[in-house]
C-alpha cells in the first residue's frame, strides 16, 4: 500500500508545468542602436580621446566596432547617408586595430589620433541616427 501511494505522489509531479521558459535573446530592436550610441558617447575614450591610454580603450573600440553593422541593418538600403557614416566608423576602428593600439601604453601618436577619428566618426553616425529616429 505504501508503494502505491508513493507511485501516485511521484506520478503527480510529472504533470506540473515547472518553471516558465526564459525568453531567448534575439536581435535588438530598431531602438537599440540609439541607446547603444548614447552609452558609447559618455565613455571617456569618446569624450577625451587625446588623453586616454589607447590600450585602455580596447573594450570601447570593440563595442564601437559592432555599431557599423547595426547601423547598416537599421538603414536597410533606405538611408545612404547612414551607410556612409557606418563606413567612416568602420574605417576608423580598422585604423585603431591595424596600428596595434590595443597594446600602446601611452597617449599620443597615431593611436590617439585613431581614437579621435573613432570619436568623430561615432559622432557623425549618432547625428545621422538622430535625424531618422524611427529607422527604416
Amino acid at each position: 500500500m505504501g508503494g502505491a501511494v508513493l507511485v501516485l505522489v511521484l506520478s503527480g509531479c510529472g504533470n506540473e508545468a515547472g518553471p516558465a521558459p526564459k525568453p531567448q535573446a534575439g536581435a535588438p530592436g530598431p531602438d537599440a542602436l540609439p541607446v547603444k550610441l548614447d552609452a558609447l558617447t559618455v565613455d571617456q575614450c569618446y569624450a577625451s580621446p587625446r588623453t586616454q591610454l589607447p590600450k585602455g580603450c580596447e573594450k570601447y573600440v570593440t563595442e564601437v566596432g559592432n555599431v557599423p553593422g547595426a547601423a547598416r541593418k537599421r538603414a536597410a538600403d533606405g538611408d545612404p547617408q547612414l551607410v556612409a557614416e557606418a563606413a567612416k566608423l568602420e574605417q576608423a576602428v580598422a585604423e585603431f586595430r591595424t596600428a596595434g593600439c590595443t597594446t600602446v601604453p601611452a597617449a599620443g601618436g597615431p593611436c590617439s589620433q585613431a581614437l579621435v577619428d573613432v570619436a568623430a566618426a561615432l559622432s557623425g553616425l549618432k547625428k545621422q541616427v538622430a535625424a531618422r529616429p524611427t529607422g527604416g
